[in-house]
C-alpha cells in the first residue's frame, strides 16, 4: 500500500471510528423496572403507569429506540410482591419505579445498590426505606404521601358531611409505620369532636367483612379508610361494605370516590408518577438516589360522590361542594 493511500485509510478511520462510536452510545437501551402494588386489570393502574411512560417519553426516553421497561404487578399479595421484584432485581435494571410501601420495602429487602424511586409512601423515614428526607442515603428516593396530619382531615369531612355519625371505624394497616401513624394523628383531631373510634386492621378478607359487620349492628356509624397498599388491595370489598352496612365513609384517594365510595381527600397521585419519571431521568443521566431529595405532594384534592350522598340519604353543605375539586353526580 502506498503511504499517501495508508494514510487516507487511517484519516477515514478515525473520523469513522468516533461516529461508530457515537452511534453506539445513541443505540445504548436503559432498563427500567417498574413493581406496581396493583392487579394488571385494576382501572387506577393504567393511568399512572401511562403517565409516568408519556413523562419519560418527553424527557427523550423512548421504549424500543433508547429504553426498555419490565413491569411487574401485585396487590395484597406479600408473597407475589417478594417474588415479583427479585425478578425485577435479577433483571439488573439501572432504576426501579416502586408504588407504595408494599412494594419498596421488598425491593430495598433484595437490592442495595439499585437506585429505586418511590410513589406514594406516606413515611419513608418511619418506614426504615431513608435516613432523611433532605438527604435520603442508600439508593432510595422519591415521593410522599402526606404529613400524618393530615390524616386529621378525613374526620373533619367525615363530621362535615356526615354529622350525626358518633362512632368512627378506622380501618388501617397496624403491620406498618403509616398505619400507626395515620391512626395516631386521627386519634388527636378526635379529641375535639364527639365521636368514639374503632381501629379495624386490613388483614384478610373474611376478618374485615366480620369486623366491620358487627361494627355496624350499631347505629351512627362512620369509616375512614387510612392511606396504604392494604386499602387499595381491598378497595371493592370495602367500597361494598359501606354500601351494604349504610356507611358514610371517607377515603385517601379519588379512585376509591370514582368507583362508589362518598368523599376522597389526598395527594393527586397522579401527579406523583411524571414526577417520579423526572428523577428516573436524573438518575440514568447520571445523579445518585442518595442526593435526590424525598418530595411531598404539590397537589392534593377533594371529591364527592353526590351519587352516594343521596343513597345514604345525606344532603352535602354548600361550603363543601364549593370547595370540592370535583364532584361526581
Amino acid at each position: 500500500m502506498k503511504r499517501r493511500e495508508f494514510i487516507t485509510l487511517l484519516g477515514g478511520a478515525a473520523v469513522s471510528w468516533p461516529l461508530a462510536a457515537r452511534a453506539q452510545q445513541r443505540e445504548r437501551i436503559r432498563r427500567v423496572g417498574v413493581l406496581m402494588n396493583f392487579t394488571p386489570d385494576d382501572a387506577a393502574a393504567q393511568p399512572r403507569l401511562t403517565r409516568f411512560l408519556q413523562r419519560l417519553q418527553e424527557l427523550g426516553w423512548t421504549e424500543g429506540r433508547n429504553l426498555h421497561v419490565d413491569v411487574r404487578w401485585g396487590a395484597d399479595d406479600a408473597l407475589g410482591i417478594r417474588q415479583a421484584a427479585a425478578e425485577l432485581v435479577a433483571l439488573a435494571p439501572d432504576v426501579i419505579l416502586a408504588t407504595g410501601s408494599p412494594t419498596t420495602g421488598p425491593l430495598l429487602q433484595a437490592t442495595r445498590t439499585i437506585p429505586i424511586v418511590f410513589v406514594q409512601v406516606v413515611d419513608p423515614v418511619g418506614a426504615g426505606f431513608i435516613k432523611q428526607l433532605a438527604r435520603p442515603g442508600g439508593n432510595a428516593t422519591g415521593f410522599s404521601n402526606f404529613e400524618y396530619e393530615t390524616s386529621g382531615k378525613w374526620l373533619e369531612l367525615l363530621n362535615q358531611i356526615a354529622p350525626k355519625v358518633r362512632r368512627v371505624a378506622v380501618l388501617r394497616d397496624p403491620t406498618v409505620a403509616s398505619g400507626v401513624g395515620q391512626l395516631a394523628a386521627i386519634q388527636t383531631a378526635a379529641a375535639s369532636v364527639t365521636v368514639k373510634l374503632m381501629p379495624i386492621t386490613l388483614a384478610h378478607d373474611q376478618e374485615i367483612e366480620h369486623a366491620i359487620g358487627a361494627f355496624a349492628h350499631e347505629p351512627d356509624g362512620g369509616m375512614i379508610v387510612t392511606a396504604g397498599g392494604a386499602g387499595v388491595a381491598h378497595r371493592k370489598l370495602l367500597l361494598d361494605l359501606a354500601a351494604r352496612h349504610r356507611l358514610p365513609a371517607v377515603y385517601p384517594d379519588r379512585v376509591f370516590v370514582a368507583d362508589g365510595g362518598l368523599i376522597g381527600y389526598g395527594p393527586d397521585r397522579l401527579d406523583q408518577y411524571p414526577r417520579a419519571a423526572s428523577y428516573v431521568d436524573r438518575i440514568l443521566k447520571g445523579e445518585k438516589p442518595a442526593d435526590l431529595p424525598v418530595q411531598a405532594p404539590t397537589k392534593y384534592e377533594t371529591v364527592i360522590n353526590l351519587k352516594t350522598a343521596k343513597a345514604l340519604g345525606l344532603d352535602v353543605p354548600d361550603t363543601l361542594l364549593a370547595r370540592a375539586d370535583e364532584v361526581i353526580e
